[in-house]
C-alpha cells in the first residue's frame, strides 16, 4: 500500500499566506463560494506541498467568504503534510479514515456559512472526486484554474530566481550534448545520457527527453526511439525538469551531425533563428500573447514555411511545465511584468527533418530576460 510523494522544499509562509488570501479574494471575485485544490501544482502552490492524487479524497477547501481554510485528507497521508506550517497558515486539518464519507465532510466545511451554490474545483481533479463532491454539494462546478491563472501566473522574485536556475541547469545540461551525439548510437541511447545529466545537473529527474533524428525531428514531441543516427542528420534535443523546489526547465537546441545532409538546412534555419529573434524582441509589458505569435509567425510565413510551423509559439510554465500563458494566436491576454513563459517557434519537414529553438523568458517592467543563453546558431557537430 505504499504511496510515494514528492516533499521539496516550500516558500516561507509569509509567502503561503499571501497566496492563499489571494486566492480567497480571487475565489469570491468569481462568484464563486468556495475553492476546492486537489493534490498538484495548484496545492503546492498555495500550500508548498503537492500532495498526491489517489483514490482516497484529499481537498483543500479555501472558502471565498472569512472562514478558515481547511485541509481534508485521509489519516493515513496526514504525515506527509508535517513539513507544512498548517498552524502558522491559519488552514484547519480535518482527517478522516475509511468508512467516513469524506465528500460530506467537504461538503459541511464548503457550506459553513449556508448551502454553495457554486465551487470550483481543480483541473486536474479525477472524476471519481469530481462526481463525488458534486453529489455532496449538489453545487455548479466550475474549474479553478481561470480563477488562480491570474496569480500563478505572475511570478514573484522568488519564482523568478528559481525559473532562473532551472534553465542554468538546462543550459549545463545543453552544453554537453554535442559528445553524445555520434553516427551510430541510437535516439534511445543518447535519451538515456541526457537523463543522467539532467539529474546531475540539479533536477529532480528528467520530465521528458525528445532526441528527434532526421524524419523524427520533424515530429514535435517525438520523444525517443530505436534510430541510429547518421551523419548529416539534423538532431532536435529538447530537455526539462524539475528542481528540488518544483519549478520546471524546458529548452530546446537544434544540431546537426556534420554539414547538413539536406540542402535546405541552412537557409530554413536562419528564417527559424530571425523568427525566434522577432518574437523575443517583441516582448514587453502591454503586448499581448497573440502579438508575440504573430512576431514568430511573420518570418516563417513569408519565407514560404507557414504551413511547416504546426504548433502555438510557446507555453507558461512554473510549477507545470505547461500552464498558462500561452502565446497562440488566439490570446489577448495583455503580457505584464513577472510572466514566464517559452518561446519556441519551429519548422517542421514531414518525413525529411525539422527545426525548434526555444527559450524561457520572463517579461520585466521594461522588456523581458531571456534566461536561456546556449547559442541559438545550428550546432555542427564534427564527427
Amino acid at each position: 500500500m505504499s504511496r510515494r510523494s514528492l516533499h521539496t522544499p516550500a516558500p516561507a509562509p509569509a509567502t503561503l499566506r499571501a497566496r492563499l488570501d489571494k486566492a480567497r479574494t480571487a475565489a469570491a471575485d468569481a462568484g464563486t463560494d468556495a475553492l476546492l485544490i486537489s493534490p498538484g501544482s495548484d496545492l503546492k502552490y498555495l500550500l508548498g506541498q503537492a500532495g498526491g492524487s489517489f483514490e482516497r479524497l484529499t481537498t483543500l477547501v479555501v472558502p471565498a467568504d472569512d472562514a478558515p481554510p481547511a485541509l481534508v485528507l485521509p489519516k493515513l497521508e496526514a504525515p506527509g503534510f508535517d513539513d507544512v506550517p498548517l498552524d502558522d497558515l491559519g488552514v484547519e486539518v480535518v482527517t478522516w479514515v475509511d468508512g467516513q464519507d469524506p465528500y460530506a465532510i467537504v461538503g459541511e466545511l464548503a457550506g459553513r456559512k449556508g448551502k454553495p451554490g457554486r465551487v470550483a474545483v481543480s483541473d486536474a481533479m479525477i472524476a471519481l472526486h469530481v462526481l463525488g463532491l458534486r453529489g455532496a454539494l449538489s453545487a455548479e462546478q466550475v474549474l479553478a484554474g481561470p480563477v488562480l491563472r491570474q496569480l500563478r501566473m505572475r511570478k514573484d522574485a522568488e519564482e523568478v530566481a528559481a525559473l532562473r536556475a532551472a534553465a542554468e541547469a538546462i543550459d549545463r545540461v545543453h552544453a554537453q550534448v554535442p559528445p553524445l551525439l555520434r553516427a551510430g548510437r541510437s535516439e534511445a541511447e543518447v535519451g538515456e545520457d541526457l537523463e543522467q545529466l539532467i539529474v546531475e545537473e540539479g533536477h529532480l529527474a528528467a520530465d521528458f527527453v525528445i532526441v528527434g533524428s532526421g524524419p523524427n525531428g520533424a515530429s514535435p514531441h517525438h520523444d525517443v526511439s530505436s534510430r541510429v543516427l547518421q551523419e548529416g542528420d539534423v538532431v532536435v534535443v529538447d530537455i526539462g525538469g524539475p528542481l528540488p523546489n518544483g519549478y520546471n526547465s524546458d529548452s530546446t537546441r537544434t544540431y546537426s551531425l556534420g554539414e547538413p545532409a539536406e540542402p535546405d538546412v541552412r537557409d530554413t534555419y536562419a528564417v527559424l533563428q530571425a523568427a525566434q529573434r522577432a518574437a523575443v524582441d517583441a516582448i514587453r509589458p502591454g503586448a499581448t500573447a497573440a502579438e508575440i505569435d504573430a512576431a514568430a509567425r511573420k518570418p516563417i510565413t513569408e519565407a514560404g514555411f507557414g504551413e511547416h510551423f504546426i504548433h502555438r509559439t510557446g507555453h507558461g510554465i512554473g510549477l507545470d511545465v505547461h500552464e498558462e500563458p500561452y502565446i497562440q494566436s488566439d490570446n489577448d491576454l495583455e503580457l505584464e511584468p513577472g510572466m514566464a513563459f517559452s518561446v519556441e517557434p519551429g519548422i517542421y519537414h514531414r518525413g525529411r527533418w525539422g527545426a525548434r529553438i526555444e527559450d524561457i523568458v520572463v517579461v520585466t517592467e521594461d522588456g523581458v530576460e531571456q534566461l536561456n543563453r546556449r547559442p541559438h546558431e545550428l550546432l555542427v557537430v564534427e564527427p
